[in-house]
This record gives structure tokens, sequence and C-alpha cells, in this order.
């Protein structure tokens, strides 16, 4: 099916039942104003891991109310982290989500060979955003965590993001390998990878998907500009998922479309045993709350 706007992603949540949230290191106003909300909605029952007074403190001032069994006092942002994370490992929490405490953190709890949440080698970051100049939710990854990925590793990501979209009910993604230009340069490293990864799809070694490239930026989302430049593809003008070449390509086209394209999104990092929800201050609510959505919608 397709989906158009994001705020289908909390009907969708909401249809796949309350989801356990473990928060690590709670205590920031802004987390638990995003919490409050998703709560609201009837997305998430939260589990509050952090500083148990600062926490309260923050619930009061937010005129929200947090019963005392659901908040953990744990002030050492390392070990909140790490309790998050068990708390998921074993079966008392469905998701991870970031609070007051370092990206680098909280992934090395994730990552941790005996407490972690390791389902394979590579963790990856998934925006979905929706456009008035696009018909559909479309994806962009990665824009946060793999800086230069080797080729097995682009294989990794775009099952990563193929698994999550089938978990919001795309039965089918459509993947765009996107490069500068749409032939293969063997000067240019996207556009061989790309050739490579599409083949690799066309002979069932990325399953569950359509993959093409190389595709420009144009071609990936503009059926007009395939045509313009005689290009027969299926996935070019209706992608459901963009991969970027490297991290620089991936958040120039991330903050792009967040800051200058009129696009509402949505994000979280995926190839764990559950999403994990990354939000940022400079996110809106509407933002960090359907990326607490999001990372539920994905869920079984």
């Amino acid at each position: 099916m397709a989906i158009t706007k994001l705020n289908e992603l909390i009907t969708i949540a909401k249809q796949k039942g309350i989801k356990r949230l473990a928060i690590a290191a709670a205590a920031d106003k802004h987390v638990m104003e995003a919490v409050r909300n998703a709560e609201k909605e009837g997305i998430v029952k939260p589990i509050f891991i952090g500083n148990k007074e600062l926490i309260k403190q923050y619930a009061v001032e937010l005129n929200y109310y947090i019963n005392d069994d659901s908040i953990i006092d744990e002030p050492n942002d390392a070990l909140a982290s790490r309790m998050a994370v068990s708390l998921v490992k074993e079966g008392k929490a469905d998701l991870l989500m970031k609070g007051l405490v370092a990206t680098a953190v909280l992934l090395r709890a994730v990552l941790d060979k005996e407490v972690g949440l390791r389902k394979g080698d590579t963790l990856s970051h998934l925006a979905v955003f929706e456009s008035p100049h696009y018909h559909k939710l479309i994806g962009v990854t990665d824009a946060a965590m793999n800086i230069a990925p080797e080729f097995h590793e682009k294989v990794a990501i775009i099952n990563n993001a193929v698994e999550a979209m089938r978990g919001i009910g795309i039965e089918t993604p459509k993947v765009a390998v996107i490069a500068p230009v749409e032939v293969v340069n063997p000067k240019i490293e996207s556009t061989v990878h790309a050739a490579m990864l599409t083949q690799m799809n066309k002979r069932g070694q990325i399953p569950n998907c359509l993959v093409d490239g190389p595709l420009a930026l144009d071609n990936a989302i503009s059926k007009e500009a395939c045509e313009q430049k005689k290009i027969l593809t299926d996935v070019g003008g209706d992608a459901d998922i963009m991969l970027a070449p490297e991290l620089n390509a991936g958040n120039i086209l991330y903050k792009a479309l967040s800051f200058m394209g009129g696009t509402k999104g949505a994000a979280a990092i995926i190839g764990a045993r559950c999403p994990i929800v990354l939000t940022s201050r400079a996110d809106s609510e509407e933002t960090k709350l359907l990326s607490i959505a999001f990372a539920a919608a994905m869920m079984k």
C-alpha cells in the first residue's frame, strides 16, 4: 500500500497495539513531552530510566502524571543506557529511545556483545518524509550512521530499510540507489555500486524489494525526468527509499528536505533487535511524536 501522510503512521502504530518504550537518561523535558504526546495517542507505555527527582520535576512542569512504577532511578547515563537496553533484551520493553545522553553512549550499550541488541553487523538511519512535491512518503538512508559504507554495508542498509518499510505496510519497497549520474562510470564508485546492487536484486540476493540504480535524484522522484532521459525503470519516479552513496550526501539531502523542502519527517535507527528513537532538540514536537510512531509502526 502507499502511505501519503505521516499521520498515517500514528494509525498504523495504534493498530499494532501499545508498545513498551524504554527511555534511556529520560530526564529531558523535550523528550518527556514527546513521550507524553505519544502516550496520549495510545502508541506507547513509557518506562523512564534516569534521574528520578528530575523526571518527577519535569512531569509536574508538563502537567504529566507518571506513576512511580514507571520510573527507574539511575542518574548515571551509561548505566541508564545499559538498563534501558537490558529491558528490551529481556522482553520487558519493545522500543528504545534516547533521552539526554550522548548518542555514542547509548549506541555503545546497544552494540555491547553481552547485554546489547545486535541483530546484524550494521545499524543504519532511516528517515521518512511527507512532501507536497511527491505523491507518497519517501525514505532517505543513511543520513546519520554510516560515514563511507563499503559495498556489503550498503546491502545491509538496504535490507534494514526494506524491513522497516515492510513493517509499516509497504510490501515491496522500491529502492532508488542515488548517484550523481544515471549511467555507470568506472571513475565514480557510487555508480558502480548502484549497478551491482541492482543486479544482486535481480538475482534475488536483495529480496522483498525492487532496486534500481544508478539514478540521479531527479530520476528517483520524477517519471518525467526518466522519460526525458529515456530511462526505462520501475523505480524511477516512484521510489519508496533513496539510498545515499555516503554520509555527506545523505545528511545534506536529509537536512535540505527538513529545512528547505516544505516537508515533514520522522526518523529512527534500525538494524538492531528493535527500532531506536533518536530525536534532536531542534526537532518540532510533531516530528518527535511522528518518530516515536514510526518506530512503533515498524513493529509486529
